[in-house]
Formats: structure tokens, sequence, C-alpha cells
């Protein structure tokens, strides 16, 4: 089967390629799927981005407490090291508390691993990941504009 991706259109000024890894988490990546496909993250801040560490959102009201009217998913954690470029789902303390909100690593945050599951990495774009507003909320947060799912 081909490689999907989750492209997303960033207020910062340009586009990012997400290789989709079903093979680490499958039910995630298809709660990922389905939200983009849906318009879900269309206009999503990035509500809490962290010099250093990463960058977080899919939050629909962006204050990092909501989610998708979806159910919360199952802990899919996996092998794959928190590194630069590496997509995984926030939650919680509660470990099966995933739903929407995802993060973006800009550096090593190994120490995350086999506690958050990783279910991509970024292909193309890493720069205007690293150009999102920063802060705990942002003063001015970047946003999703438009995300997409394609294939090859």
């Amino acid at each position: 089967m081909a490689d999907e991706y989750l492209n997303l259109s960033l207020s910062s000024g340009g586009d990012v390629k997400i290789k989709l890894r079903p093979d680490l988490a499958p039910g995630h990546v298809a709660r990922i799927k389905e939200l983009a496909g849906e318009g879900f993250y269309d206009g999503v801040k990035f509500h809490r981005v962290i010099p250093g560490f990463m960058a977080q959102g899919g939050c629909p009201d962006g204050t990092g407490m909501g989610g998708s009217s979806k159910p919360d998913l199952q802990a899919e954690f996996n092998a794959e090291p928190h590194v630069r470029g590496v997509c995984s789902m926030a939650r919680s303390s509660a470990p099966n508390s995933a739903n929407s909100q995802f993060f973006i690593c800009f550096d090593d945050a190994r120490f995350l691993d086999r506690q958050y599951t990783a279910w991509g990495v970024v292909e193309e774009g890493m720069e205007h990941v690293d150009a999102l507003p920063k802060g705990e909320p942002p003063r001015e947060p970047g946003k999703i504009v438009k995300a997409s799912v394609s294939a090859g």
C-alpha cells in the first residue's frame, strides 16, 4: 500500500507533510485521517509551542482542554523515539485519553518514549513548524489553515 501523508497548511507561511505510520499506531492514524477528512483541524490553533521541545495543537477551542466528540483512543505506545519531526498524541495523565490533540517534536524528547503514541514524522516543511509563534499560549497563535490526507 502506498504511504499516506497528513498535509498541514500553516498560518506561519508554509506546508508541512507528515508521513503517517499506521504500522506504529493504526487506531491513532485512522483518527487523524478521519478528523482531517471532516475538516476538524481546519482553523485549529497551536496553543502550546515550547522552543526546544514541541508544538501542540488539535484542541478545537484553543485552550488545550478540548477534543473531538469522538471517544478517546486506546493507547498505542510504541518504540518510535520522540526526536525532531516526530508527531505524537497529546493526552491527560490517563494513558487512554488521547483524542484529537497532537504535538510535533522540535528536538530530542526521548523522555516521552513509550508513554505517548507516536503516529507520524514530518518529511517536509519542518521549518514552518519551527516558525510557529511561541508561548503557552502564544500571544497570536499559529494555526492549521487546512489539513488533508493524501497518498504517495
